[in-house]
């Protein structure tokens, strides 16, 4: 299986397959708050394949899908268009509600895109949201990662640069709180500041940090994680200031992020992430507080980096220092209070 999108690794399931974790800790409850859905061309990702990566020993009683592109409407307005993904995944979550297809809740959360740059008329699209999710839909997510370099932004997405600085998007973005919905925020670390802005601008809306920040490490940042790291961890203690911002811990199995798991002769085990991952983990809880930090998957994105089982292993190895109050909030508390998910 191949990737056309070259920030994702490849998936090859004969080289994940050579190895396999068992799970520790498999009775803690887990709510994984960021996977997708999809079905392009070399890539299917739906129902059957997520099952397959859930059911490796770990218990995941619940799941928010967040929006990629997945289904759109193939007519109708531009900016109405991504309301199908939501109609799709709704679906999908109904067929998971049924229990015949196992106890996890799949899909229980549904992030969804609007285009905020349409401004106040954002309202009657996240309304259409709201009616085709049900009581499933809680928010969107607008992906703002920027860069000067071309070869570093994602294709599929080119936001303005100042887009968060930007009346159309902010006019769009204040559409939000009225609603009761969230916002994802998925960027590249130098844009954190930027974040901290809006986020101080409309402090009543409950935003999400995806990927802890997007630490960059390829192109013009390869070969300077210490100063990244420096740069990065300055502009994460100034966006923990905003008590309306939680973080999702993980999504770090991106070509972007320069780990280079994808390229080895064998997949990564548990230790080798955690070895990679510490310095980043342990700061961002330290920072924002277990209370406001959740372990996410990003799966399939990462799968090309490692395995389902062994990437909550390692999670479960990161925060083997916690008291039990707070691996509660990192693997479902903090994303079921969150996404108002049932309680876990």
């Amino acid at each position: 299986m191949s990737s056309t999108n070259s920030h994702y690794a490849p998936v090859w399931e004969d080289w994940l397959a050579r190895h396999a974790e068992e799970p520790l800790d498999p009775a803690l409850p887990i709510v994984d708050p960021h996977h997708h859905l999809w079905d392009r061309p070399g890539w299917r990702y739906l129902l059957p394949e997520l099952l397959a990566d859930i059911n490796q020993g770990h218990n995941i009683v619940s799941t928010v899908f967040v929006q990629c592109r997945a289904m759109h409407r193939a007519h109708g307005p531009e900016a109405w268009k991504p309301v199908g993904e939501t109609e799709f995944v709704n679906g999908i979550a109904a067929t998971s509600a049924s229990g015949d297809y196992g106890p996890a809740r799949i899909c229980e959360g549904i992030v969804g895109h609007v285009n905020l740059m349409i401004g106040a008329e954002a309202r009657e699209v996240l309304q259409a949201h709201i009616r085709a999710g049900g009581d499933r839909f809680r928010g969107i997510r607008h992906i703002t990662s920027w860069d000067p370099d071309p070869e570093v932004m994602n294709p599929a997405y080119q936001p303005p640069r100042d887009i968060y600085f930007r009346e159309d998007f902010r006019a769009g973005f204040a559409q939000l709180a009225p609603l009761g919905l969230s916002f994802d925020a998925w960027l590249y670390h130098p844009q954190i500041p930027d974040l901290t802005a809006l986020a101080r601008a409309f402090p009543e809306t409950p935003i999400v940090l995806d990927h802890v920040g997007g630490p960059l490490g390829i192109k013009a940042y390869s070969g300077k994680r210490d100063a990244i790291f420096t740069e990065w961890s300055a502009a994460m203690a100034e966006l923990a200031t905003c008590p309306n911002v939680s973080v999702k811990v993980g999504g770090l199995g991106m070509r972007i992020n320069g780990f280079g798991f994808d390229e080895a002769p064998e997949p990564p085990t548990s230790d080798a992430l955690v070895a990679a991952w510490k310095p980043y983990v342990e700061t961002t809880i330290e920072l924002f507080g277990a209370g406001r930090c959740m372990f996410e998957s990003n799966f399939p994105v990462d799968k090309g980096s490692y395995g389902y089982g062994v990437f909550w292993n390692a999670c479960k190895k990161l925060a083997s220092g916690a008291s039990a109050e707070e691996r509660q909030a990192l693997f479902s508390g903090t994303a079921s209070r969150f996404y108002r998910l049932a309680l876990a």
